[in-house]
């Protein structure tokens, strides 16, 4: 065809409209212009280029109808641009929620009741202290046995000595830190307690707006961005007491490690990235920077860098944690979590962030409860499938799924239907597109320090070729989905499954459901590489953390906690620290 249009002009015109888009034949014109559209298509027969795209097949009549539409059809999407204004507060009319008619689930007391034992005496050195779980932390702030300050201090010359190496922070909030550790310690000498995070440092993802500081989503386009309000996580976590350490590391626009500054490096073995998009807040946690770290997870933004950097990761159900002033990627399924030092850490800042704001319309008013000491082994069924445990799984895997049976919990074999759960991954796709649409129409895509083939701006734009009918049908697969997990939930509360297995992480995702990943062992294996380069020879084979994930029934996190407390405590994988 003489008149086909290059990828930007495609993308700046109409975007796909049933695939026209990507064989060239439909015209652009930047925002803003007339609004009659001019569809250079010499006749009918060329729609046969776009049939083939879309996998479809229509007779010469067919297409001579489609023909007579496409005008109009392009001059609704060119109206669109020029006269409706997005920005990242707004989200689409149609709301998932997890929740399946005519099934019930469990409504909870907000309470947390730990298990676990007091911590004893405040350590002597600094590591010992700062290396402590978030349980531990707060009962030494709390029974006076150090302040605030001072923990926060002992962080902060941490940070000042590990963090550059780890290319973690993206920003340090060190005034504002010894100020609100100032405040915690005086508000608690006065007897007014915020609860268990009072007075804790923590770092914080930098996707979450921080008023009138840095707030860059890991992008060179907003590496300037400065907001003017709160996000509701930072909100609430400055009404628990918590002492913001400064903003964590992420991949750009919430994809793997690599951002704007540099890539964010495993502190078992800083020859490899940390894994993202979560990145700089799991290498925090690891090398006890933070007394903890909140994360994110559309799709194994929290499990992947858990496990990576040796850290415990709860991926709440979806909807439990309110996401206004959070950087949208794709609306159905990011969820807000926490990476921490030990599972009992990790339903105090779950407690501290859980309901609705009245401001996000995704989040779900459910009460989160976890009563360690009521949890009872025999009343938890753990499902698992065999073959997880076999040729791909590894020797920690199959020793975590040995210990688990040697605790006293019951066990179910499950299977899962052998289904393209993949495909559902299109869907995130769309919704990231029409979230960063601005970027792919400005090229400013082109800033974004990733540019390969699986990356941001290829899916972005690869993203305006794909057929809203299909994506409404991945839809209701989705829901097939959801149904089929709600069914084998039925017979097992937890199931335990290898990171490695990408159904499952699919299915967890995209049906709401939660997950813990904490690590069992250290093993030896081969470096991985860092994003964005290739290998040029043997990678160096490296002793590091392995974890398995727990991935829980809708709304059960206390059944996840109470299965992971018990693995933790078996595997005693604590007394292990990278050699910084």
């Amino acid at each position: 065809m003489s008149n086909l249009l290059n990828r930007r002009q495609i993308l700046k015109g109409a975007g796909a409209v049933g695939g026209l888009a990507a064989t060239g034949i439909v015209s652009s014109v930047a925002a803003g212009a007339p609004a009659k559209a001019d569809v250079p298509i010499k006749s009918p027969e060329e729609l046969s280029v776009a049939e083939k795209l879309m996998d479809v097949h229509y007779t010469p009549a067919e297409r001579a109808q489609i023909f007579d539409t496409l005008e109009e059809a392009v001059d609704r999407i060119r109206l669109r641009r020029a006269h409706v204004k997005l920005t990242e507060h707004d989200v689409p009319a149609l709301i998932f929620d997890p929740r399946l008619p005519g099934r019930t689930y469990a409504a909870q007391e907000n309470k947390v009741t730990l298990a676990g034992g007091k911590p004893g005496a405040l350590p002597k050195r600094d590591e010992d202290i700062a290396f402590a779980p978030l349980t531990a932390l707060s009962h030494w702030v709390h029974t006076g046995q150090i302040t605030s300050a001072r923990l926060t201090e002992i962080y902060l010359k941490r940070i000042d000595r590990y963090a550059g190496e780890l290319e973690c922070f993206v920003t340090l909030t060190a005034d504002l830190a010894r100020a609100q550790a100032k405040q915690a310690d005086a508000e608690l000498k006065a007897s007014h307690d915020r609860g268990p995070l009072h007075g804790i440092p923590y770092v914080l993802k930098d996707l979450f707006d921080t008023k009138d500081i840095l707030t860059t989503w890991g992008a060179a386009p907003y590496r300037d961005r400065v907001p003017k309000d709160d996000a509701a996580v930072t909100s609430r976590l400055r009404e628990a007491g918590a002492v913001l350490l400064g903003k964590s590391t992420m991949g750009a626009l919430a994809w793997g490690d690599k951002w704007f500054g540099g890539v964010t490096r495993n502190p078992w073995n800083r020859d490899e990235g940390s894994s993202g998009s979560s990145a700089g807040s799991a290498a925090a946690t690891a090398a006890g920077l933070c007394g903890f770290s909140i994360g994110t997870e559309t799709y194994g933004s929290i499990v992947s860098p858990s496990s990576r950097c040796g850290v415990t990761g709860l991926k709440p159900s979806f909807g439990r944690v309110p996401r206004t002033g959070a950087m949208p990627l794709c609306w159905s399924l990011d969820k807000v979590g926490t990476l921490c030092r030990g599972v009992e850490d990790t339903p105090l800042v779950i407690a501290a962030l859980n309901g609705p704001d009245g401001k996000d319309p995704y989040a779900i008013d459910m009460g989160f409860a976890y009563d360690g000491p009521a949890m009872k082994d025999a009343d938890i069924t753990l499902g698992y499938d065999p073959a997880w445990f076999e040729a791909e799984a590894t020797d920690a895997d199959r020793a975590a799924l040995k210990t688990l049976k040697g605790l006293g919990f019951r066990f179910k074999k499950i299977s899962l239907p052998d289904l393209p759960y993949k495909t559902l991954l299109t869907n995130l796709e769309v919704e990231a597109a029409a979230a960063f649409e601005e970027l792919t129409l400005s090229d400013r895509d082109d800033l974004l320090v990733s540019q390969q083939t699986n990356a941001w701006p290829t899916l972005f734009r690869a993203a305006r070729f794909h057929s809203a009918v299909e994506s409404l049908q991945l839809d209701r697969f989705r829901r097939q989905v959801m149904v089929m997990m709600a069914d084998i939930y039925k017979d097992v509360d937890v199931i335990v499954c290898p990171n490695w297995n990408d159904d499952i992480l699919v299915i967890s995702n995209y049906t709401g459901y939660p997950s813990l990943t904490l690590p069992t062992a250290m093993e030896k294996r081969e470096t991985k590489l860092l994003t964005g380069t290739k290998a040029d020879g043997p990678r160096p084979i490296r002793s590091v953390p392995h974890a398995i994930t727990l991935w829980g029934n809708l709304f059960r996190e206390d059944q996840l906690l109470a299965v992971g407390r018990k693995l933790e405590a078996a595997a005693g994988f604590a007394k292990n620290r990278p050699a910084l």
